[in-house]
């Protein structure tokens, strides 16, 4: 199988598209032009089973769309925005930034808030905590730490309006890959990037009560098989190690190296590879 290496900077530019407004380890915000020109006007439907930030949805902004996640407290916040976004700019609007407003919001039980206000917990704490990981002990409750330093601010009501009309019409789902994906067939395109297991073991990326396991990258091997089978098209993002290459070995490959800036990890900046797979052949645009 030939490889193509690309070299992608992570903090290049996206211009003309709507700026996702949580911040998300691992996202692929700064590639999303690159992943996004594997959509054409062809497909009527887009989904994204590990949503994320949606950065990629939100580049190529398709009329129709499925976003799903496990991660309850996400779709949650993307419903209420998507309803409720004076809301939810109402609740930001007294949350002061502070360690000890992170610590009191951090040790609510979301589960106990009205809709509205568990959102606007969700992306305080998001914006506030360290790197905008989303990490839960085995209980389920956010343990990430309070680190405000170039985290930017809160969304405005603008900012929050803007999206909530992007979401219109959207299918939001809190379910696992398989169901979101129940759905593709042709004509549909899905981008999926699955939390990272390396050899077993758990790249650093964001985590939650529920590991991604081998097991599961099993299931989504027949997932994508599926897709394909139904005339549909996929990208998948992955590590680049010895399990995807061998895993994902039936579909075209390309090889692109990223370099991350997040700080307070081994010297702040690094640079890491990571392979695409997809049915469809590569756009040459």
């Amino acid at each position: 199988m030939r490889i193509l290496t690309e070299n992608l900077n992570m903090s290049s530019d996206l211009t003309g598209t709507i700026t996702p407004f949580l911040r998300w380890a691992g996202s692929k915000r700064a590639v999303s032009g690159r992943l996004s020109s594997y959509w054409d006007s062809s497909y009527n439907r887009y989904i994204e089973p590990f949503m994320g930030s949606a950065c990629v949805f939100f580049k190529i902004n398709p009329r129709r769309a499925t976003l799903g996640d496990l991660n309850s407290e996400l779709i949650t916040t993307f419903k209420q925005i998507k309803a409720n976004p004076v809301s939810v700019s109402d609740e930001l609007a007294k949350l002061r930034k502070s360690k000890s407003t992170f610590l009191r919001l951090r040790s609510n039980d979301p589960n106990s808030l009205e809709p509205e206000v568990a959102a606007a917990r969700f992306i305080y704490l998001n914006r506030y905590c360290f790197n905008g990981l989303y990490r839960t002990n085995l209980s389920g409750q956010f343990n990430v730490p309070y680190a405000p330093q170039k985290s930017g601010t809160l969304p405005t009501m603008e900012q929050l309006s803007q999206i909530s009309n992007r979401l219109k019409h959207k299918k939001l789902l809190h379910a696992d890959f398989e169901k979101t994906l129940a759905d593709a067939k042709k004509d549909t395109f899905a981008y999926i990037d699955p939390p990272y297991t390396v050899g077993s073991r758990r790249v650093f990326k964001e985590y939650g009560a529920r590991i991604f396991s081998s097991e599961d990258l099993e299931r989504l091997v027949a997932t994508l098989q599926s897709i394909n089978q139904k005339g549909g098209a996929f990208l998948l993002s992955y590590a680049d190690c010895k399990d995807a290459r061998e895993l994902f070995k039936e579909w075209p490959m390309r090889r692109i190296i990223v370099t991350r800036n997040i700080s307070g990890f081994a010297k702040n900046r690094r640079r890491s590879a990571e392979l695409l797979f997809s049915n469809r052949d590569h756009p040459t645009h």
